[in-house]
């Protein structure tokens, strides 16, 4: 299906409403967030800089509590995935929703909760993190106070996306409204489910869950903390923005249905892979290893109908920066998407699993795939959301992309590297039966990588910089055009 402009005949009839401010789209809460989403991925990126730089010189802090490892690394992995991601798919979702549907936001005054209590959040976690206030769960570190407030900011952000797909005036869903559909209701039970937590105090709560059952519910949230935070939402994107700058069809919409049916049946059940070799039973253990290799084949039909989407128009990689992220994107998508289920195969597991690979395959996805998507969305979205007719800088677009490939490379070459001499060394042992190497023998070879994560991990960052210099430039230069109105049905 063309995402240039549905036909008249698609639209639904009137309701006899008189026509006032929604004769225009509401961009107002799209652009807070997409500001945002710059901002926040600046600070995630130091943040993850910083603590890289921690790994590889060890008294870099000189010993301050919060600012320890301990502290800061999941300061960064909330700012990457919740504030900087977060914000992406709210801007995105709100702008896309819009457009689809041919109408004003459902509920705006709810939509802008969303975003100054979204923004709390992160505040809230920024404090409350580096004090060591935290309840240990990975990706679920917040207490039970900011829980409550994301739970009422989610639920709020489902009545104002579902709400705007009711009054729709398109009879077609379009399928990156499925998307973001299913990922809204499936972070709600997540989110919900696994932080049931009994309150000690205003700052203090102990899991509901006891023993492994905790731990089985945790990485239950914790892949798909992944898996539907940072996949389903941004391929709700992808099938937008993608056909969108290549001014082509999506290849393949019943592929893309298909895709979308797989991918949510299968996707939730995949988190036990994260608990081979401990006391979770190991039918258990099997099931969530199967799962996880089943999920290739919807992972991929995402990524191929992406690239294909391009048939014919290949060309304009030559000329459009923008468009080069995307793809980018997908490559990095389709190869995080096969080395996830090749690592969840109980023998791979037991050489991968607690060593560098693990964080190579993890931001192999949240660099590769989720940041540079992002980016390529964020850079579609900010003319059109100013009224300019392009961006500042082209150029600045270009270089932005060159630096973030390769330090995504180093990045991830690195760690690869790093994982399998982890694992190798660790389960080296002498004919006696003893290790042949101590953990620190280990920790030092490992070091020369480290040095190689930094500086991808700098290079990055600094790609980031770029881009924030290029869009406020871009905000606050140039002559404005007119804003795109909502169609109107004949």
């Amino acid at each position: 299906m063309d995402l240039a402009e549905y036909p008249v005949n698609q639209l639904l009839p009137e309701k006899g409403t008189r026509m006032d401010k929604t004769n225009t789209y509401n961009d107002t809460v799209v652009r807070q967030f997409t500001i945002m989403t710059v901002v926040w991925g600046i600070v995630g990126f130091l943040m993850g800089v910083i603590i890289a730089a921690q790994l590889r010189w060890p008294d870099l802090t000189a010993g301050i509590s919060w600012l320890s490892y301990g502290r800061l690394r999941p300061l960064h992995t909330n700012a990457v995935i919740f504030a900087f991601g977060g914000s992406a798919i709210f801007a995105c979702s709100y702008y896309i929703v819009q457009r689809t549907c041919h109408v004003r936001l459902f509920a705006e005054k709810l939509a802008a909760f969303t975003f100054w209590g979204w923004q709390l959040v992160i505040v809230l976690a920024a404090i409350t993190l580096p004090l060591g206030l935290t309840q240990g769960k990975e990706y679920a570190e917040l207490e039970w106070p900011i829980d409550l407030l994301i739970a009422v900011i989610w639920v709020s952000y489902g009545v104002v996306f579902f709400g705007t797909i009711v009054k729709r005036r398109i009879k077609h869903i379009y399928v990156a409204n499925w998307f973001f559909g299913a990922f809204i209701i499936t972070v709600a039970i997540l989110h919900i489910v696994n932080s049931l937590a009994i309150p000690v105090d205003a700052t203090k709560s102990y899991s509901a869950y006891p023993g492994v059952i905790d731990a089985m519910v945790q990485w239950w949230y914790g892949h798909n903390a992944v898996g539907f935070f940072l996949t389903a939402a941004f391929l709700g994107m992808m099938y937008y923005f993608v056909p969108k700058q290549a001014g082509r069809p999506v290849y393949s919409y019943r592929l893309s249905v298909v895709h979308f049916w797989a991918l949510i049946s299968i996707y939730m059940w995949a988190g036990p892979h994260h608990l081979h070799y401990t006391t979770l039973p190991d039918w258990a253990q099997s099931l969530g290893m199967v799962f996880s290799l089943i999920l290739l084949a919807p992972s991929w039909g995402g990524m191929i109908n992406g690239m294909m989407t391009l048939s014919g128009a290949w060309h304009k990689l030559r000329t459009d920066p923008i468009l080069k992220f995307m793809i980018v994107s997908l490559s990095f998508y389709g190869m995080s998407t096969f080395e996830g289920p090749m690592m969840s195969i109980k023998t791979v597991n037991a050489l991968s699993h607690y060593t560098d690979w693990t964080i190579g395959h993890v931001h192999s996805g949240a660099l590769g795939w989720v940041a540079m998507i992002t980016m390529g969305c964020v850079y579609a979205l900010v003319p059109k959301l100013w009224g300019k007719e392009r961006m500042y800088s082209i150029r600045l677009i270009d270089i932005h992309f060159w630096i973030a490939t390769i330090g995504i490379v180093l990045y991830i070459a690195a760690m690869w590297m790093a994982g399998v001499m982890q694992g190798l060394m660790w389960r080296a042992v002498n004919a006696d039966g003893t290790l042949t190497y101590s953990f620190m023998e280990s920790i030092k070879q490992t070091y020369p990588f480290y040095t190689v994560r930094f500086l991808g991990g700098v290079m990055f960052l600094v790609g980031m910089l770029i881009m924030a210099y290029n869009v406020f430039k871009t905000i606050g230069s140039g002559k404005s055009i007119q804003a795109q109105p909502v169609p109107q049905s004949a």
